[in-house]
């Protein structure tokens, strides 16, 4: 009896369909997706269109676009992190896309394994759903990591317009055109907003449940309240910028102290897995006199729930909150 390469084989099929979409997307949205990390898409938006209100409904509905279709029941669990990646793909594009990446799986797996046909069905659906899972929790953790790296400078030049006599809302639409984006297009929605009247408190408000950072429900609640009591909201912005930071450096530090042991757990749990399949390519017959062993199965499964326990305890216990 020997082991199949087939695990093998459909780790590399998951890695194809993970770098096929990337490269549908880009080739679909490049020109998009530059836009939105290199400049200001609104400013970019209001050179081609001059009509201000046009420029922020069309931002808006794009912003609401993934948390609007929560109501599909697939969809569901990628509306909100579609919604901070800022996904170009509207859903049902995402959920066709799902469905085209199921069906190059499912051709993958019919001629790189000899699986029966439910399993083939099975494993190709679970391959292209989870693939796009995993692209846009990506893509949703760096534009997050991006926006919390530009917010301390962004209220720091609030501090400074507060300071040479400008209003809050005249601040705020200097950080809209001074910094990029994603957090420039952003703030330029709530300029809009605040120039049609919206409370610049509640707007603010919305963007950081929106955007689920702890950061800005600081900055949301520290004008609300200077909007309602009254004091220099430059000092307090100034004061909550150094908190900021200080947030900032100290979960640099975390992540630095708690790499190794992270490391160690992730080496520990893959270490296995990797030394079988070394093993399998090396020497096919290898188990062959374990595997006829009536403990073999459920000793496999012990492992393989040791494994993912262990990742388990040590992602919990390194995962600090700051």
């Amino acid at each position: 009896m020997t082991l199949s390469i087939e695990p093998i084989i459909y780790g590399l099929i998951f890695v194809g369909v993970l770098v096929l979409v990337e490269g549908i997307y880009l080739t679909v949205f490049g020109k998009s997706i530059s836009l939105n990390s290199r400049v200001n898409r609104r400013l970019e938006m209001l050179d081609k269109n001059a009509n201000r209100e046009e420029v922020m409904e069309k931002l808006r509905k794009e912003m609401q676009l993934h948390l609007r279709s929560r109501r599909i029941p697939l969809y569901a669990i990628l509306a909100t992190k579609a919604q901070k990646a800022a996904i170009a793909f509207s859903p049902k594009q995402l959920i066709m896309l799902m469905v085209l990446l199921s069906m190059v799986a499912f051709v993958g797996l019919t001629f790189g394994t000899g699986t029966s046909l439910p399993v083939r069905i099975l494993a190709s659906i679970g391959i292209g759903v989870s693939a796009i899972f995993m692209w846009i929790s990506s893509k949703a953790k760096k534009r997050t990591a991006r926006l919390e790296e530009q917010l301390p400078d962004a209220i720091e030049l609030m501090v400074r317009s507060l300071r040479v006599g400008h209003p809050f809302s005249a601040a705020i639409s200097i950080v809209a055109n001074e910094v990029s984006d994603p957090l420039a297009t952003e703030f330029g929605i709530i300029a809009d907003e605040a120039a049609y009247g919206r409370e610049l408190g509640e707007a603010l408000k919305d963007m950081a449940e929106r955007l689920d950072m702890q950061d800005l429900r600081f900055l949301a609640v520290a004008v609300t309240i200077q909007q309602q009591s009254g004091g220099n909201l430059a000092e307090i912005l100034d004061g909550l910028s150094k908190v900021i930071r200080s947030r900032f450096k100290l979960f640099r530090r975390v992540k630095a102290i708690t790499a190794e042991a992270k490391w160690s757990g992730n080496f520990l749990s893959g270490f296995p897995l990797m030394a079988l399949i070394g093993i399998q390519l090396i020497d096919p017959n290898y188990y062959d006199e374990a595997m006829e062993h009536a403990f073999f199965i459920p000793a496999a499964i012990t492992v393989g729930v040791f494994l993912v326990l262990n990742l388990i305890v040590m992602r919990g216990l390194v995962n600090i909150k700051v």
